[in-house]
């Protein structure tokens, strides 16, 4: 009785921690996708930069842009001067 008990208790262990890490690991992939500049703007004030060695073509800006490829990449269509950097100020 000890013996099945203990098989029951570590396949239940087992189960409830992999279905545990799909979930992190899915919520980890989600990136937000905003409707406009002034949206990305709000949480990202000088935009999104795909790597950290782009250059802004469009002239000086104020702030510096967020680095990550994930979120460039999901708002890719708000960089209008395809220069890698979307949204910048």
């Amino acid at each position: 009785m000890k013996r099945l008990f203990a098989i029951l208790l570590s396949l239940g262990l087992v189960l409830g921690l992999s279905f545990g890490a799909n979930d992190v690991a899915s919520a980890k992939t989600k990136v937000k996708t905003y409707k406009n500049c002034t949206a990305l703007n709000k949480d990202y004030k000088g935009g999104v930069a795909r790597t950290s060695s782009v250059k802004n073509k469009g002239g000086k800006t104020k702030y510096k842009p967020h680095v990550s490829k994930a979120l460039y990449d999901a708002n890719s269509s708000r960089d209008r001067d395809k220069d890698l950097i979307a949204c910048e100020r």
